[in-house]
Formats: C-alpha cells, sequence, structure tokens
C-alpha cells in the first residue's frame, strides 16, 4: 500500500497456537559475547543498535509486557530514488515482494497460518515490511527466515507482474475517486518543478502498466540488500537468543559490490506564488496550500511542527477559529512532513457548495500570511507542544508501534532522531515559532492559487540536511520507562485475572489489574439507554447527541478541556449511537483517577453550547455531501436499506443521504439537552479497565461518579431479530468515478450460540478472510488481479436469531462481468466441494493466534470483557468457541455453507460509472479512500 496521511480535522486525533515461549523474556541489553561479526552501536531508552559485517542495520527493542513481537524492515528506498519512467516502481515492487520466493512461494498463505497482522508500506524514502504476531520461538524463525529470504530471493517474475500490474493500478484508481488526493497531488507536483517528491509514490498509470520486468529486477537487485536495510525486533524477545537468529539468517547474505549513489537534486528556490485549480466530480469544494520547508533533520523542524498544530488545532487554532467559527468553512487541516530532504507542509480546508469559495480563500490565506506578522502566545505555544509530546508519548510506550512508526525516522536519516525530536520539541520557544514562520510563511515560497508578478520578489532558500551523524554521536536519550510484566492473554488466564461487579440498577465493573511498558492503562465506559419506543424518531438526536460530549462542559470550554486532557497524557474518544454512548481511555496508572473523574465530568454534565451545535452540524452535512458520489458510499448505503428493512422513524432505520441532511438540519440544541436529561445515566452501564490501576481506589471512584447517576427513562434491549429478504441485484450509475463497488450478501436465522456458528466463522475465514489468502483473494486480486479490496464478512448476533454474511470488491467498471463470474464460481465451488484438510489446518492455526494477538491489545480486551458484561458472559465462552474451532472438520464446514447460504438469494449491489465502460472508454482516473493504514 501507499503510505496514507489523515486529515487532522477528521481522523485525529488492528489451541493450536503452541506455547509461549518462556525463554523469550525481554532484558535492556546483555553482556555476554556477540555473535561474530556482530558489532553493538549504541542504546538509547531500550533501544539497541547492532551493525553485522554485510552492513545490516538491527534495532533490538525488548518489551515482555505483550506476549506478540514485531518484525519491521525498513528499506532506504522509495518513490524519491526513482528514475525516469520508474514512477511507482518503489510501490510496485512492494506488491510483487508479497508474491514469494522459492523457499516461501506462498506468503500470503503463511502470515494467514501464523495468526500475523502484516502489512507493507511505501512512502517518499522508504519501503517497509512488518509482521506482528504471537511471541513464540517458531513464530520468531519464520518470521525471520521469510524476510532474510524475500530481501535477495524474491521472485520478481513477469507472470506475477502482469496480474499484480493491474491490482496497483486499481489501487490508483480507487485514488482518482478522491478530490482531496487528486487536489493534494496537483498542488504538490505544482510546488516541486525537478525533485521526485513532486511525484506521488502511487506513481505515474504509463509507468505503472508499462514498466520492464528486467527493469524491475534490477531496481530490486540494487535497493533490496542488506547493507540499504533496517531490521526492527521488537516485543517479548530474548535479546541475545533473538540477536543470534538474525545473525544465522541474515547474516549469511553477502555484502553486496555496488555502491549506492546518493541522490543529488535538489529543489531551486521558488520564485513567485503558483497556483493549481482542479475541476471534477465532487461534492465539496475545497482549498490547499503547500509551502517548501526544512528537511526533517533540520534544527528547525520541530518549530514547524508546533507552527501546525498551532494553526490547525481544534478548537483554538487560527485556522479553525477563521475559517469553521466563522462558517466560512465546514473543516480544515493541516500536516507537515518530516522527510530526508527539504520538504514541504500542507494546508487545506472543505467548504460547502453554497458557500463563497473566494471568501474561504481569502480568510485562509490571511490566516496563514498573518503567521509571518502575528507572534504566539507562550500559552499557545505549550498546548500546541503539550498536544505533541503527548501523542509521542503514547506512541513510544508501545514496542508494536515504536516497531513500526520508528521507520519514519529511520527514513530520515537515523532512528535516534524520533527522539532528538521529542527533545527539540521541548525546546521550542514563542521566538522559534514567529522566525520560522516569518522565514517559510511567505506567498512567493507558497503554491495555492493565480501567479502574480512582483518587481522585488522575496524567496526562501532552504536549508540542506544537517550531518545526521553529528546530531547523534553522542546522544544518550532518557532513562527506560518501567516494563510491564509478561502476561498470558489465555481465555482462562484472563478470566482467572478478571474482577467482576455486577449489580442490579447499578454500574456494572470488569477490572483486571497488570503490570504495562510504561504504566498504561486502557478503559471503557459504555452507558445503554431507552427502547424501541421512547426511542421512535430519535436517530439523528442521539448521534449528535453522542458527538457533542466533547464540546465543553458545564465548567470548562471545549480548549480547557483538550488541554487537560493532554496535561493528562490521554486519549479519550467519546461515542453515541443510537441507545448508548460512552468513552474509550487511554492514559497512564498517576493520571488515570484524574482522567475517570474528567471523563464521567464529560458524559455527566456536558455544556451543549450553542455555537459548537451548529459547527458540529456544518461539519456533519460536510461529510454526507462528499459521500453523495462516492460508489463505496452508495452501494453500502443502499444495501444495507435493504437487508435492514425497518420503518422510517424506526431507531434501526437506514436513512438516506436526503433523510439524513434534512434530519441533521431540524435538529435544535434543546432536543439534544432533552435528551441527555430524559436517557443519559449509568444504571445500565458498565465500565471495563485493563492494565496498570490500583483497583481498590478505581472502584471508589467509579462508584463515586457513577453510583447514583441514573436515567429518566428506562432501558430495554432492542432486539434485531432475522428478516428475510428477497434476492434482487441493483447497478447504481456513478458518473466520472473510475472503481466500482461490488457488494453481495443475505441475512440468516443464527445466533453464535448456534452449533454452525464456529463451522461458519472458519468457512468465511477460508472464504474470504487472512492476508490476500482467501479463496476470493487469490482468485480475484492474485490471480486475475480484477480487485485491490476484496474479501468477505460473518457475524451472527448473540442474543438474537440473526446472522449476515456479506461480501464485497473495488474494481475497475469494465470488469463488472469478470468480477462477478469469478464471484459466483468461487461460491458454488466452495458449495459443492468444501475446503481441504489441509486449508482447515492452516485457517485454524492462523484464526486461532489471530484471537490470542487480539486478546494481547489491552483495548481490544476491555472491549471483550465490556461485551461479556452485557451478555453475562465469561472467557470461558471465549475457551469453549476456540475449542469447537480446533474440532472442526470439513465436512461441517461443507455442510453449514451449504444450509445458510445461497447464491442465488444474495441481494447485490453494483455502483460505479457503467455506462462510460459500456461505451468502450477507460473509466475516468480515480482515487482511494483515506484513513489508516490499508491491507497492501
Amino acid at each position: 500500500m501507499v503510505m496514507n496521511f489523515k486529515r487532522r480535522n477528521a481522523f485525529r486525533g488492528k489451541a493450536v497456537i503452541g506455547l509461549l515461549l518462556t525463554s523469550l523474556i525481554a532484558a535492556p541489553s546483555f553482556s555476554q559475547d556477540l555473535p561474530k561479526g556482530v558489532k553493538k552501536v549504541t542504546s538509547v531508552e531500550g533501544i539497541t543498535e547492532y551493525n553485522l559485517e554485510n552492513g545490516l542495520k538491527v534495532l533490538m527493542f525488548p518489551d515482555p509486557s505483550k506476549p506478540t513481537i514485531t518484525v519491521n524492515v525498513t528499506y532506504l528506498v522509495g518513490s524519491r530514488h526513482e528514475g525516469y519512467g520508474e514512477t511507482g516502481m518503489a510501490h510496485l515492487l512492494e506488491h510483487m515482494v508479497f508474491k514469494g520466493t522459492p523457499k516461501h512461494p506462498n506468503i500470503p498463505q503463511e502470515l494467514t497460518e501464523h495468526g500475523a497482522r502484516p502489512n507493507g508500506t511505501t512512502w517518499y524514502d522508504r519501503t517497509n515490511y512488518f509482521e506482528t504476531f504471537s511471541a513464540t520461538e517458531e513464530n520468531l524463525k519464520w518470521a525471520l527466515d521469510l524476510e532474510s529470504d524475500r530481501m535477495v530471493n524474491s521472485f520478481i517474475a513477469k507472470k506475477d507482474l502482469d496480474s499484480e500490474f493491474s491490482v496497483v493500478r486499481n489501487e490508483f484508481e480507487s485514488g482518482e475517486n478522491s478530490p482531496f488526493r487528486v487536489l493534494m497531488e496537483r498542488v504538490i507536483s505544482g510546488a516541486f518543478l525537478w525533485h521526485n517528491y513532486g511525484k506521488s509514490t502511487i506513481g505515474n498509470r504509463s509507468d505503472i502498466e508499462r514498466v520492464p520486468i528486467d527493469n524491475l529486477q534490477a531496481f530490486y537487485k540494487k535497493y533490496y540488500q542488506p547493507d540499504n536495510a533496517v531490521l526492527t525486533v521488537a516485543g517479548k524477545i530474548d535479546e541475545a537468543k533473538t540477536l543470534a537468529m538474525i545473525n544465522d539468517y541474515f547474516g549469511k547474505i553477502a555484502k553486496p559490490a555496488r555502491v549506492l549513489p546518493k541522490s543529488y537534486t535538489s529543489e531551486p528556490t521558488q520564485d513567485g506564488e503558483r497556483f493549481v485549480e482542479l475541476k471534477r466530480t465532487g461534492d465539496v469544494q475545497m482549498l490547499m496550500a503547500a509551502y517548501h520547508i526544512m528537511p526533517g533533520s533540520h534544527a528547525d523542524y520541530p518549530a514547524m511542527e508546533v507552527l501546525t498544530e498551532l494553526l490547525t488545532a481544534e478548537p483554538n487554532g487560527r485556522l479553525y477559529k477563521n475559517l469553521v467559527n466563522t462558517k466560512k468553512a465546514s473543516s480544515e487541516f493541516g500536516f507537515s512532513f518530516q522527510l530526508f530532504d527539504p520538504g514541504f507542509v500542507l494546508f487545506g480546508a472543505e467548504v460547502l457548495k453554497e458557500k463563497s469559495l473566494d471568501e474561504a480563500k481569502k480568510a485562509f490565506t490571511a490566516t496563514l500570511d498573518s503567521a509571518a506578522v502575528l507572534k504566539p502566545s507562550k500559552e499557545d505555544i505549550e498546548r500546541a507542544k503539550t498536544t505533541i509530546l503527548k501523542n509521542w508519548d503514547l506512541e513510544f510506550r508501545n514496542s508494536e508501534r515504536v516497531g513500526l512508526s520508528i521507520s519514519e525516522a529511520i527514513a530520515t536519516g537515523d532512528w535516534r532522531l524520533a527522539f532528538l525530536f521529542r527533545d527539540n520539541i521541548r525546546k521550542v520557544s514563542p521566538e522559534d515559532v514567529f522566525r520560522v514562520a516569518q522565514y517559510y510563511f511567505r506567498p512567493s515560497n507558497r503554491t495555492l492559487g493565480t501567479f502574480v508578478p512582483e518587481s522585488n520578489p522575496v524567496r526562501a532558500e532552504i536549508p540542506e540536511a544537517p550531518n545526521v551523524a553529528d546530531l547523534v554521536k553522542d546522544y544518550k536519550g532518557e532513562a527506560v520507562v518501567a516494563e510491564g510484566e509478561a502476561f498470558d492473554p489465555s481465555p482462562m488466564n484472563v478470566e482467572s485475572r478478571t474482577t467482576r461487579i455486577e449489580k442490579p440498577n447499578a454500574i456494572e465493573t470488569a477490572l483486571l489489574p497488570k503490570t504495562t511498558r510504561g504504566n498504561v492503562v486502557a478503559a471503557k465506559i459504555t452507558l445503554r439507554y431507552g427502547d424501541e419506543k421512547s426511542l421512535a424518531n430519535k436517530a439523528t438526536i442521539s448521534d449528535l447527541t453522542g458527538s457533542m460530549l466533547d464540546k465543553g462542559t458545564k465548567t470548562k470550554t471545549r480548549q480547557q478541556l483538550k488541554d487537560e486532557f493532554d496535561k493528562l497524557k490521554a486519549r479519550v474518544s467519546f461515542f453515541g449511537i443510537n441507545n448508548q454512548a460512552g468513552a474509550n481511555i487511554e492514559t497512564t496508572k498517576e493520571n488515570l483517577p484524574a482522567v475517570m473523574k474528567l471523563v464521567a465530568e464529560v458524559l455527566k454534565n456536558p455544556a451543549f453550547d450553542e455555537t459548537e451545535f451548529e459547527k458540529l452540524k456544518q461539519e456533519e452535512l460536510a461529510g454526507i455531501e462528499s459521500q453523495r458520489s462516492e460508489p463505496q458510499a452508495i452501494a453500502f448505503n443502499q444495501y444495507r436499506r435493504i437487508v435492514t428493512p425497518y420503518p422510517k422513524g424506526d431507531i434501526r432505520y437506514v436513512a438516506t443521504f436526503d433523510e439524513d441532511v434534512e434530519s441533521i438540519k431540524a435538529t435544535t440544541i434543546d432536543q439534544i439537552k432533552q435528551f441527555h436529561k430524559d436517557f443519559y445515566g449509568a444504571n445500565n452501564a458498565s465500565a471495563t479497565v485493563v492494565g496498570d490501576f490500583d483497583k481498590a481506589a478505581l472502584q471508589k471512584i467509579i462508584n463515586d461518579e457513577f453510583g447514583t447517576w441514573k436515567s429518566v427513562k428506562p432501558f430495554t434491549r432492542i432486539a434485531s431479530p432475522y428478516v428475510a429478504v428477497k434476492a434482487e441485484s441493483k447497478m447504481l450509475e456513478t458518473p466520472d468515478k473510475a472503481n466500482a463497488m461490488f457488494i453481495a450478501g443475505l441475512n440468516m436465522p443464527l445466533q453464535d450460540t448456534d452449533p454452525d456458528y464456529p463451522a461458519l466463522v472458519i468457512g468465511n475465514y477460508l472464504l474470504g478472510g487472512g492476508f490476500l489468502n482467501s479463496r476470493l483473494a487469490t482468485r480475484i486480486r492474485q490471480k486475475e488481479g480484477l480487485s485491490y479490496g476484496v474479501g468477505s464478512q460473518f457475524s451472527a448476533s448473540s442474543l438474537d436469531k440473526n446472522g449476515t454474511f456479506m461480501s464485497y470488491a473495488i474494481y475497475a467498471p469494465q470488469n463488472a462481468e469478470k468480477l462477478e463470474a469469478a464471484f459466483k464460481e468461487e461460491i458454488e465451488k466452495t458449495m459443492k466441494e468444501g475446503f481441504t484438510a489441509e486449508e482447515l489446518k492452516a485457517a485454524k492455526s492462523g484464526y486461532l493466534q489471530s484471537r490470542q494477538v487480539g486478546r494481547s491489545q489491552d483495548a481490544s480486551l476491555a472491549n471483550t470483557l465490556t461485551n461479556n458484561l452485557y451478555l453475562n458472559r465469561t472467557m470461558q465462552w471465549d475457551a469453549d468457541f476456540e475449542k469447537k474451532i480446533e474440532a472442526l472438520t470439513p465436512e461441517q464446514i461443507k455442510a453449514a455453507f451449504n444450509k445458510h447460504i445461497d447464491y442465488n438469494k444474495l441481494v447485490i449491489i453494483k455502483a460505479g460509472d457503467f455506462a462510460k465502460a459500456k461505451k468502450g472508454a477507460p473509466a475516468a482516473a480515480a482515487p482511494a479512500p483515506l484513513g489508516g493504514s490499508e491491507k497492501k
């Protein structure tokens, strides 16, 4: 996948398992003799660097608190290293390296069998491959063997390129559907005349389609070598033993004779403001501005990061105040890019169609220009630094996250730059931010609008990268944070460690105290309210009430509330939808009491400020408008309306886009206040906490804060019974969209306590789950290259006889017939032939290990315990379910599929530009949805 970044406003803000190897206990360092040819370089805050004779750098990060290991290989090659005609080659090669080696011919199958959470990403300066898996010696040896083998022995074969290039092209087209993505590419390419940062990592369509296999092989042999790679191993490891394994697997790879050339292209100083205009199908207007900035290793970069936060933070950022508060725009965003060479910072805003783009543009550019003339206050700078440092601190307390995010520092020049960045953020002053804004935020250094001639242009000379070796050579870092315990995530151990308190008409609790790395703790508060009758015609009111929770309390403004959570190093997300609301919490042991009290204040005493409410409505309306022409959104909305046919007004009713808009516009702040008064309370609530905390003290806080808080309206569970739906097929036109969406599914009268449930879970895992290794993915993506994203889902209620099966695929409209035929053939083949014993054995192992990996994540475990409280279940249910999975036979899976799934009963929805495809014209270029990390 291409590395994704997220819009700041929208996203601010994943048994035959074998015994966990007790010898893989983390140790911060070891003093025994190193393996031959291995040299220790340095150690900073628990991470130690070693060098092998062949040039491979190795970073070891032991962490016994999680029963998982993350293996990450970072290659210092990205789109910056591509030559003429090679755009997208680094990303295409990322896909090809998953195609196998003579020793590992089916990598997706191996990843699935080992229950790994894998992926690969490509960015400007690097490519990385990683997998997180259950911490066993067998799994670790497998991962090291896999990564060392595909470093130099990947097939990179013509037959694989013939199918995979169309998958990458499909990914390219899915990105072309988004005006945001396309405008961003145009603005950045307008800002860079010569440097490769001006070229999108996904590449040029013709280069993707026509790249010769010889060129791809040469690119692979040139850059995929040990002297151009950094291997990071983080998690529950024995450092000495793991280092010896690494030396065994990687040390035998010879150091190449070739010398990699240094890139030498420098972007000339921009000599005038530039403007880009994009005209495409879309539903919201948008503004963007890019400025050239210093390299990510430069001393001024931390000040630029603080400046970006200062401008874009909600609700106190200058762009937010001048655009969103004034209703000139519905949202704004900004992010600076920490790159090896001089890079860029990007800002933008979304504007509704009925708003004036010119007025928004004037306010947008005036705000950016003001950064160079209005000196920020010390309070504003400290607030921005607190937010940045909070996110850094929480990220680097998790060994799995560190193992992946450190790739960015590696690509910038050295992994220790990540710690230097934190140290230098602390030192940033208002004077530093003002100086940086004055120097870089000049109209002549901006790509935004029309060309404006000037007799005496003012230009910004961009500094070169400093000598990183000098920056980090004597760096020692801070003390290593507290280590956690080696926790066993088996169901019965979780059960034995969990304390439950379940009393009628009172908040239920499930508490699992355990020591964690950095004393981190995860918690979840869930309120349940109302019934089918009392919630009639209140779906939008319920949703908006939940969205208003974090907009301030009766004693704290929205900004004060945000500041308080930042100071407490707490990540808290509040939610509210249909008949429940609550909060997800991540913080540290010492701050948990204060955070819980603050969360209680938010839930019990929200401000419901009318100005904030009007801003929220504008944001919601902009979100709906941006989906109106998107194939995925249209198809899913239509599918859900068919398979959940409740009457309008029912809390379970699925509204149209128009109905959502009408309902949001009609909702008043008084309705929100009354809804909270009537429905919110803790007499049908639960609290679950997992991690490092004082159980007795926490129980008292929960009782004090929630014990007497009762809702006025009674709570009765809203049933979701099975609804039989007639089969039908609909084709929806979405003009000027290169990607189409395919959805097929059905309802079934099934509960998760039924005998067929385990068989359908594993059957679906084999059909459309796993990592690129399911029946659907192997046929539709791997072999025929028809879809970038294809898979299936199955679920069944725990309380009602109501199950659902659904499959999906993203594809080019001209391939509609091929895709549907392949899908039908695979479904019918499954019904007729079932699955082999070998397939089932691998699926059981992978699925059960993935469940164990899930239980090792504290936030995920808190969710499981929350569900168990509501369902009156213990972890014994999970243990019994996994035993049922282990006992499954191919015959049972085949029988369950034939009993419950029938291709002729499917509801099929297709959305795309089929009219243009029918005429034989190529579908319009189109873009992948924004968001977090996507599977390859």
